[in-house]
């Protein structure tokens, strides 16, 4: 059995392709409602104030904060109803010292109002009184002219994920429509003479194909379109013939099984034929998934993902995801989204080699959050399905101790 050429740590591994390749994307219109998930292709700039009009915070009175100076329950301040503000409308009136006007959240300041009291801190006396138990400052309980959004001012940034409050914030400065990156698609090969569809009942020494759908789920997902390519034979014409294919319809290609180095080894001789640079990287020391291949086909990249379906999703997780996200011109990353928690056991590992582990979060004494770790072999799916994230071993280490404080990476 051959040995991979040479081992890259997977920092090294993608700092490596990218060298060799910047992203070129492409951008579409899309109406802003249906718009969830997209990336913004540039700065969105407001054309108004937001809000255009001083607003209410709380349903109260309005007035001028100097005349409720020094008002409390054993001294309230009494000044005089002027009227209400009706929502949708400007006030029809304005305010004179001692004077406040009914208003509800959201409503139009009077322009002499600089403050509003809360309805429960105020009483309501005959004759058209008001007592107020409460002072307030000026700008208390109100929103002022441009204080969300300036004019002109960048509302969201390029290379954002549009998440439901961005949309909301969009459709609010009457932005019904954006340019956003056109999604890339991103090719799937299952290869494998033992592989069948789902739908089928396995023979003796067959498996149904678990790759093609979970690779499938995690690229829809991200916002990328996944393209189906079905499941080959392991006979290198064609592999050959059906990434050819990919690569004419598709940004991307994933191929996975028969990436690890044995004498059935097809993807890596393939995909150097297909085009130059060819393979980069074949092997990268990390567990699972060290039999991992990038390459490229001119500015067409190709990755071969261990079969085992533990692995292969786990590397998508590590590798794939920052290239698909790269290729989304995702500039404004969030924070990959990671709970700490105090690990349960030992968990041996191999120094000069990164090990990700699934673990399961659990609620232990005094309500700290720990991560058990779920031990299993890379074949068995329903170890990733139990798991709520996975926790990094940094390779110098020679692993982990129970009750360190880890970092759990949420799926």
């Amino acid at each position: 059995m051959p040995e991979f050429l040479s081992l890259v740590s997977p920092e090294a591994a993608l700092s490596f392709l990218f060298e060799h390749l910047v992203p070129v994307l492409s951008h579409e219109d899309t109406a802003t409602e249906q718009a969830l998930g997209k990336v913004t292709a540039e700065d969105i700039l407001s054309s108004q104030d937001l809000p255009e009009f001083r607003r209410s915070t709380v349903d109260g009175y309005a007035l001028m904060a100097r005349d409720s100076h020094g008002a409390s329950e054993s001294l309230p301040a009494y000044l005089k109803l002027a009227g209400e503000v009706l929502m949708g409308t400007e006030p029809g009136f304005d305010l004179d010292d001692k004077e406040c006007a009914l208003i509800h959240t959201g409503g139009m300041l009077p322009s002499a109002a600089d403050a509003v009291v809360m309805l429960e801190d105020t009483q309501v006396l005959d004759k058209g009184e008001i007592e107020i138990y409460r002072s307030v400052a000026s700008g208390e309980n109100l929103i002022e002219i441009g204080e969300d959004v300036p004019k002109g001012g960048t509302v969201i940034p390029k290379g954002t994920r549009l998440r439901p409050a961005e949309i909301g914030g969009l459709l609010a400065l009457g932005i019904t429509q954006i340019k956003t990156i056109t999604p890339p698609k991103i090719g799937i090969i299952s290869s494998g003479d033992e592989v069948i569809q789902p739908d089928q009942k396995p023979k003796p020494g067959e498996v149904r194909d678990i790759n093609s759908y979970t690779l499938g789920a995690l690229i829809s997902e991200l916002g990328a379109e996944a393209i189906h390519y079905g499941i080959i034979p392991d006979r290198p014409e064609n592999l050959r013939e059906t990434i050819q294919i990919g690569l004419r319809e598709c940004d991307h290609l994933i191929v996975t099984a028969g990436s690890s180095a044995s004498s059935r080894d097809l993807t890596a001789d393939v995909m150097n034929e297909l085009g130059d640079p060819g393979v980069l990287v074949h092997g990268v020391s990390i567990k699972p998934g060290k039999p991992t291949i990038f390459a490229l086909a001119g500015e067409k990249v190709m990755i071969g993902l261990p079969g085992n379906p533990v692995s292969a999703l786990v590397i998508a997780y590590i590798l794939v995801k920052p290239i698909i996200e790269a290729y989304l011109g995702l500039e404004n990353r969030k924070f990959a989204p990671s709970i700490p928690a105090k690990l349960t056991m030992n968990v041996p590992s191999q120094a000069g080699r990164e090990d990700w582990i699934p673990v399961r979060l659990i609620e232990g004494e005094n309500a700290v959050l720990q991560a058990e770790p779920i031990f299993g072999r890379s074949n068995l799916i329903f170890l990733l399905a139990k798991a709520d994230g996975l926790v990094k071993i940094p390779s110098p280490t020679t692993g982990l101790e129970a009750g360190v404080v880890v970092s759990v990476r949420l799926f």
